[in-house]
């Protein structure tokens, strides 16, 4: 099995991540809290964000497999830090989707597969999760 990913420390509290089978890269940078610079996405930046990108993937795919669309859907992410010992302490995430009059069986699904993606599962359950959906 191939690795996903590879890392390499740049130095100045930096990496690069290469994704082995496409090739994209992400820089990640140390936040200003942590001695870094924050000049780009943190790792814990890319934990939340990661939650909010698998949440509209995976209702993406429920909405396609149900004959419904939630394109041009949006996320906006918080993430909140905790200490003793630092980590993330709280997501908190706000769905917010066109307007398409979704009937209840459609919200019903959507809702269910927001909470069934798999990094919501994979997070320990202490990380509190602060989910809204606005439709």
């Amino acid at each position: 099995m191939q690795e996903t990913t590879q890392t390499v420390y740049l130095g100045e509290l930096r990496t690069k991540a290469r994704h082995v089978r496409s090739g994209d890269e992400i820089i990640t940078d140390a936040p200003p809290d942590n001695k870094g610079r924050g000049e780009a996405f943190s790792p814990t930046d890319l934990l939340a964000t990661s939650l909010g990108s698998c949440m509209i993937t995976i209702m993406g795919i429920a909405a396609r497999e149900h004959g419904f669309d939630i394109d041009g859907t949006t996320a906006k992410i918080w993430k909140i830090m905790a200490s003793d010992p630092r980590r993330v302490g709280e997501i908190k995430i706000e769905l917010t989707f066109p307007k398409n009059n979704y009937s209840d069986k459609a919200k019903k699904i959507i809702e269910k597969a927001a909470f069934t993606c798999p990094v919501f599962l994979s997070l320990h359950p202490d990380l509190k999760k602060d989910i809204t959906l606005i439709f």
